[in-house]
């Protein structure tokens, strides 16, 4: 006698029966309740359908399985979305402040605003390690807002440069 034949003889072949259609309705409504299967509700769920509980089990281990499978599907489209949609946003801000600052080249190069947009120029906006505020301040002298006094500056005693004000 070879190998298989005493396996077969040990481990006798069982006819599995296929779950009927009734018999999944109640399984999945049962599986909405509670997806983990205690030793009871396998019990009288095997003797509800007529089946092994091992089958109940192994039908439980499945489709959580499925379930988790399903639910990270789910995840990834919604998060697939979600990085479509940043990455769209972010190209049309980054359009937004490539015209903005072609805008700011076009301001700065007339001739008839004040001297200082002149001095602010490139060099001042390239963050050389030069306080934030003070490149504010320079942003607002090219475009001569509050004039030479600084209207601007100082309303009702407030100084929107002062460095101690976070922005």
């Amino acid at each position: 006698m070879d190998y298989f034949q005493s396996q077969s003889l040990k481990h006798p072949l069982k006819c599995k029966k296929r779950l009927t259609q009734d018999q999944v309705r109640l399984l999945e409504t049962s599986f909405t309740f509670n997806n983990k299967l205690d030793p009871d509700r396998k019990s009288q769920l095997a003797q509800q359908l007529d089946v092994p509980p091992r089958q109940v089990a192994v039908w439980y281990q499945n489709k959580r399985a499925r379930w988790k499978s399903q639910i990270l599907e789910e995840e990834y489209k919604s998060l697939k979305h979600r990085l479509e949609s940043v990455l769209k946003e972010n190209e049309r801000l980054e359009r937004e402040v490539e015209r903005l600052k072609q805008d700011m080249t076009l301001v700065c190069n007339i001739p008839s605003f004040s001297r200082s947009c002149d001095e602010v120029g490139s060099s001042s906006l390239k963050f050389h390690g030069q306080n934030h505020h003070h490149l504010d301040k320079e942003i607002y002298a090219c475009f001569n807002i509050g004039g030479e006094g600084g209207e601007f500056e100082r309303i009702e005693g407030h100084n929107f440069f002062d460095p101690s004000i976070s922005l």
